[in-house]
C-alpha cells in the first residue's frame, strides 16, 4: 500500500495505522531516551529564566530546525482551505500543555515532573479508544490503566506529605501529561492529511506569540544568559522540539499511537536517574514505586494492544 501524501487533504476514511515494527520500536525507544532529558533541561534552565520565557526560547529554536527541515524536504507550507481550524486547535492544545509542564516543573522536582508528564501514553490508550480506528480498549488495557493510576496516586500522596507547593507542581505536571496524550491522538489523526512540517511550525508560531505576550504580562524575573541556560534551551529546542518532534510525528503518521506512546514509558526511569545524577534530586521509595506501577500498567496496555 502506498504511503499517504501529506500534502493532500485527508480522505473521509483515513488509512488505518499499522502495529509497530521492530525497527520502528527501536527508533521510538531512541526518541524516548533523548526525551527523558527534557524535564532535566527545563529544571536546570529555570534557575536563570522564568518558565514562560524558557518556553518561547524553546519554540524559536525548535521552529528554526523544523523550518530548515521543511525547506530541505521541499514541503509545501501553504495553509490550504480546511487546514486553519485543525492547526489552530493543535496550537492551542500544544501551548497550554507546555505552559502546564514548565510551570509545573517550577514547583515540583524534575523526577516527579518526568513521571507525571510521562503518563501521557496511558491517556493516549484511553483517548485512542474513542478517536482512532483499530486502537480500542479491552479488559487487559483497562487493568493496565488502573495500575498506572495507582502509581500516580502514590506520587501524589508522597507530595502531599512533603509540601503543598510540590503537590501543586504535580497537579500541573499530570495535567500536562493528559494534554500531551490528547495532542498525540489529535496529531495521529490530522497528520494523515496535513504535512508534519505545517503541524510543527503551527505549534511553534502559536507558542512563540502566546508565550512572549504571557511572559511580558506575568513574569518580572530577569534572565541570565549563562552557559547552563544556553545548553538548556539548545536541548529543549534543537533536540526535543526539533528532531524529537519530527521523529515522533513520522511514527504517528504510520503506526498505532498507543503503541508508539507506550514505548515512551521508559522515559521516567531514565529521567529520574538523570535528575539524581545531574540535579542531585533524591530517589525515594515512593518515586520508584510510582515508576514501577506506571510502567507495569503500561505493560498490560501494550499486551492488550498487541492482542496477546
Amino acid at each position: 500500500m502506498p504511503e499517504p501524501d501529506p500534502s493532500k487533504p485527508a480522505p473521509k476514511n483515513p488509512p488505518r495505522h499499522k502495529p509497530l515494527t521492530p525497527a520502528a520500536a527501536l527508533f521510538s525507544l531512541f526518541l524516548s531516551t533523548i526525551w527523558s532529558g527534557n524535564s532535566i533541561a527545563i529544571k536546570a534552565g529555570l534557575d536563570d529564566a522564568p518558565a514562560l520565557r524558557i518556553g518561547w526560547m524553546r519554540f524559536v529554536t525548535g521552529g528554526l530546525v523544523v523550518l530548515i527541515w521543511a525547506i530541505w524536504t521541499r514541503a509545501d507550507l501553504r495553509v490550504k482551505k480546511g487546514e486553519w481550524t485543525p492547526l489552530l486547535i493543535l496550537g492551542v492544545i500544544f501551548t497550554i500543555q507546555i505552559a502546564f509542564m514548565n510551570i509545573g516543573l517550577s514547583h515540583t522536582t524534575a523526577g516527579h515532573g518526568s513521571v507525571l508528564n510521562g503518563t501521557f501514553p496511558i491517556w493516549v490508550a484511553v483517548l485512542a479508544h474513542f478517536f482512532v480506528a483499530g486502537d480500542r480498549l479491552n479488559p487487559l488495557k483497562a487493568i493496565g490503566v488502573l495500575v498506572a493510576y495507582a502509581g500516580i496516586l502514590v506520587l501524589f500522596l508522597d507530595s502531599l506529605g512533603i509540601d503543598s507547593d510540590l503537590l501543586l507542581g504535580d497537579v500541573f505536571s499530570l495535567t500536562s501529561g493528559f494534554l500531551l496524550g490528547a495532542r498525540q491522538v489529535y496529531n495521529s489523526r490530522i497528520v494523515q492529511g496535513i504535512h508534519p512540517a505545517k503541524l510543527l511550525l503551527a505549534q511553534a508560531i502559536f507558542g512563540v506569540v502566546t508565550f512572549v505576550v504571557a511572559s511580558y504580562i506575568f513574569e518580572s524575573q530577569e534572565y541570565v544568559w549563562s552557559g547552563r541556560l544556553l545548553l538548556a534551551v539548545f536541548y529543549q529546542g534543537i533536540i526535543i522540539a526539533g528532531f524529537g518532534f519530527i521523529g515522533n510525528l513520522w511514527l504517528l503518521q504510520r503506526y498505532l499511537p498507543s503503541q508508539v506512546s507506550l514505548i515512551s514509558l521508559s522515559q521516567p526511569i531514565f529521567a529520574i536517574t538523570l535528575a539524581w545524577l545531574v540535579l542531585g534530586e533524591d530517589l525515594n521509595s515512593a518515586l520508584w514505586l510510582s515508576v514501577i506501577l506506571v510502567i507495569a500498567g503500561a505493560g498490560f496496555v501494550q499486551r492488550g494492544s498487541s492482542g496477546k
